[in-house]
């Protein structure tokens, strides 16, 4: 018979090769869906990648997976001896996510929670990542059993959260971040996703959604207020075409950079 403890020793054996290829392993979360989280995934490992690092996207939400959609991917993963290779984007970021497994990418992955989880463990331990400075999870939104089984089986050093403006998903993201702090692992900090729209005319910002409380947020889980992101039709237009790469902003940017800094100051 097995013992939780040697299960969990076990599990962190298997995971002993991989991490000395990834350096660092961020999960990206939100409280619920709709804030942005993917698209806010996908613009930290770019933003990561143009500041030189070598960078994986692992795309954990499984009944839901928009990463390769954001990035124009396409192409399957080839299967070599040693496992799944990850698809590469423009700018040579890995990526891995089950809509580029299936035959048809409008197909419904209707699996039950074992399965998701199972299929998540499989994309850390079966596909052949590169040297990695940074690996990012998007995982699905919430806390469910697929969000769990990532904390628990793979070595997730950090976890970054995305929430928006409304008092809904300020409520909802409570969740995540106590969930985070009972499996003691290190929040970043919290991005406020959507947080204004710049007005055309005087540039002030619109606040759409309401007034912006992540500040307080981070403030009462006493955690780092990484970034307001503002509402920009271009990310819109980008995404769909698949060219998230190309996007560019001065918020963003330092975004990535609060990021870095803030992993490096980790133990």
């Amino acid at each position: 018979m097995t013992t939780s403890g040697s299960v969990k020793e076990q599990t962190k054996a298997e995971t002993q090769k991989e991490t000395r290829r990834i350096k660092r392993v961020v999960a990206v979360m939100s409280g619920k869906g709709g804030v942005g989280k993917s698209t806010v995934s996908a613009l930290l490992a770019v933003t990561l990648a143009r500041l030189g690092n070598k960078v994986g996207i692992l795309d954990a939400d499984i009944t839901g997976p928009s990463i390769p959609k954001l990035f124009g991917l396409s192409a399957k993963p080839e299967v070599h001896p040693d496992g799944i290779m990850p698809v590469k984007t423009q700018t040579d970021i890995e990526v891995i996510s089950i809509n580029l497994l299936l035959s048809d990418d409008t197909a419904a992955t209707i699996w039950r929670g074992p399965l998701i989880s199972k299929a998540i463990v499989q994309f850390w331990n079966d596909v052949v990542w590169g040297e990695l400075d940074y690996l990012i999870i998007d995982l699905p939104p919430g806390t469910s059993d697929a969000a769990l089984t990532t904390m628990q089986q793979i070595p997730v050093n950090a976890v970054v959260m995305v929430t928006t403006p409304q008092a809904l998903a300020g409520m909802i993201v409570r969740k995540a971040m106590n969930m985070a702090e009972q499996l003691k692992i290190p929040v970043l900090g919290i991005v406020e996703n959507m947080a204004f729209f710049p007005d055309p005319a005087s540039g002030k910002p619109l606040e759409l959604f309401g007034p912006r409380r992540a500040k307080e947020l981070a403030d009462e889980f006493e955690v780092p207020f990484l970034a307001q992101l503002p509402i920009d039709p271009q990310i819109a237009v980008l995404c769909d075409a698949g060219e998230i790469e190309q996007y560019q902003s001065e918020a963003v940017s330092q975004f990535g950079t609060a990021v870095v800094e803030r992993l490096a100051a980790m133990p």
